[in-house]
């Protein structure tokens, strides 16, 4: 598996090749949902948050595989529309099973918001997959690599203070659109990584059930 350095570099590389159509697509997501979140107390935003992350996910993950070329800015919202319940399904059942475990205490809670983290991205980047199955191939993905997955977002800080201090401009066009493809570099080497180990497979990726 590529170290954090290695898959920053590369999403550093494929996101400068598609700088603009990233940046678009980044700010759009986010103005989308901020517009969502006040609808009717907050359902809207429960509802459009899932598909159109997964959509985004997609985008970054293609950025980030070299295929910028093949996505737009509109990408995250024409993909997190396509088989628009079954990307709601996998998120309203991330949204409970996060909400239960947290009522155990916070750190629970955590532990498995990050095992539930790729789920967003095998919703968008395995169409064949059921949505509670994406939930349970994240949770085999993100197995020993959650420590990992903090870390890398914890190298983000950095960056996330300097945007603070531009407010929010450096944010707008770096770092939200390069943390989104490096973020998306890590799911597909833990993905890779997950299949060479055999904690998951193709015909599961490819839509067969679990047990």
């Amino acid at each position: 598996m590529k170290s954090r350095a290695e898959i920053k570099q590369l999403a550093k590389t494929a996101f400068s090749a598609r700088y603009w159509y990233c940046v678009g697509a980044a700010v759009l997501v986010s103005l989308f949902l901020a517009a969502c979140a006040p609808l009717t107390l907050g359902i809207g935003a429960l509802i459009l948050t899932g598909p159109i992350t997964s959509g985004a996910c997609y985008f970054f993950t293609q950025v980030f595989q070299g295929r910028g070329s093949e996505v737009d800015v509109g990408t995250p919202f024409s993909v997190g529309f396509t088989n628009f319940s079954r990307k709601l399904g996998g998120f309203l059942w991330m949204f409970l099973f996060e909400y239960l475990w947290s009522l155990l205490f916070v750190i629970p809670g955590i532990i498995k918001a990050f095992s539930y983290s790729m789920t967003m991205y095998i919703l968008g980047d395995c169409p064949n997959v059921r949505a509670k199955d994406a939930l349970k191939l994240s949770m085999r993905i993100m197995k020993g690599h959650k420590w990992e997955l903090f870390v890398f977002q914890l190298s983000f800080i950095g960056w996330s203070l300097l945007s603070a201090l531009t407010c929010g401009l450096l944010g707008i066009f770096y770092v939200n659109p390069y943390m989104e493809t490096s973020l998306a570099g890590f799911y597909l080497e833990v993905r890779e990584e997950a299949l060479r180990t055999g904690a998951i497979t193709l015909a599961q990726l490819n839509g067969e059930a679990l047990v």
